[in-house]
This record gives C-alpha cells, sequence and structure tokens, in this order.
C-alpha cells in the first residue's frame, strides 16, 4: 500500500470529516472532533490550506490522515511541534510511522532552521507513544498537569527528534 503525503484540497471534507468527526480518533488530539461538513470545510480552508506544513495522508490520493509540523518563531526558532491522526480503520498497520519518515525528511530540508522537532502525547495514548519510540525519537519525560485536553488537565510524555539524530528504519 502506497502512502503519500500531500497539501489539503477543498475536496477533501469528505474524507476528513470521516475521520475528524470521528470521536475515538480526536480523543488525544488538541482539536474538537468536527460535528459538520461545513466546519470540516472551515478548518481545512482556514487552518490546513494555508499553513505552511500541514499534509493529508493519502492512499490512491484519499485523504486517511492528518500530519503537520509547526515550526516555532522567534528564539524558539530552532524548534517545530509534530502533530498527526490517522482515521480508526487504518489504525495498526505502520501507515503512521511511514507517513512521519517522510514528513521528518521533508520537514528538516522545508525548515533549515529547526534543529529539533518536538511531539508531546497524553500519557494515555499508549499507541502514538509506541509510533514515537518505533521511529527513535527520544522520551524526554512527562510535563505533569501540563495541558487541558477535552476539558480536563492531562499529563504529557515529551518526545524530540534531533535533525542530527537517525530515524529508525522500518521494523
Amino acid at each position: 500500500m502506497e502512502i503519500t503525503l500531500r497539501p489539503y484540497k477543498i475536496s477533501d471534507v469528505d474524507d476528513f470529516l470521516k475521520y475528524a468527526g470521528n470521536e475515538n480518533v480526536t480523543r488525544f488530539t488538541r482539536w474538537n472532533t468536527c460535528t459538520s461538513k461545513e466546519e470540516a470545510l472551515s478548518y481545512i480552508k482556514e487552518f490546513c490550506i494555508p499553513h505552511p506544513y500541514c499534509r493529508s495522508i493519502c492512499i490512491h490520493d484519499s485523504s486517511i490522515g492528518f500530519l503537520m509540523i509547526i515550526p516555532q518563531s522567534g528564539d524558539n526558532k530552532c524548534r517545530a511541534i509534530l502533530g498527526y491522526a490517522l482515521a480508526a480503520e487504518y489504525w495498526g498497520q505502520g501507515i503512521v510511522p511511514r507517513a512521519l519518515r517522510m514528513a521528518i525528511s521533508e520537514g528538516f530540508k522545508e525548515f533549515p532552521h529547526v534543529v529539533r522537532l518536538e511531539a508531546t502525547v497524553v500519557v494515555e495514548n499508549k499507541a502514538s507513544q509506541r509510533v514515537l519510540d518505533k521511529l527513535g525519537f527520544h522520551k524526554e519525560g512527562i510535563l505533569r498537569k501540563y495541558t487541558f485536553n477535552k476539558g480536563q488537565v492531562k499529563d504529557l510524555v515529551m518526545y524530540s527528534l534531533l535533525s542530527t539524530d537517525p530515524i529508525l528504519p522500518n521494523s
């Protein structure tokens, strides 16, 4: 199965709504579950399309997931934040690690001032932690009571990957 990454298009709205409208998919994300096609369309138009690195994870050009690299600015311009989500029907198939390998490589090239990628994961999200471990991200520790997620204060696991760190091969 060939995985590709590409910028979002307006025509992705129905596919996007399949995962962005699924509470099982969004329960650990920073964004709220989309409840309508209009809301999904607005998110694609106002956030995804203008974003410097927001990509659709695709199979046969159909959007099955979301991936973004958010470069920071000012004194933090040496780092970027990584985020991702995948439609539930594709979980456990190795798609996210493959997509992240592509995005990490592209991201360090596209943002040459970035030397550190960070990913924070809600402690309960063990699957996402396994993905980052598999890729060679360094688990730096627990950020206790660090953020609100879906109305609750949550602990996050902080992961990082430096531009000089090797990305682990498929395993």
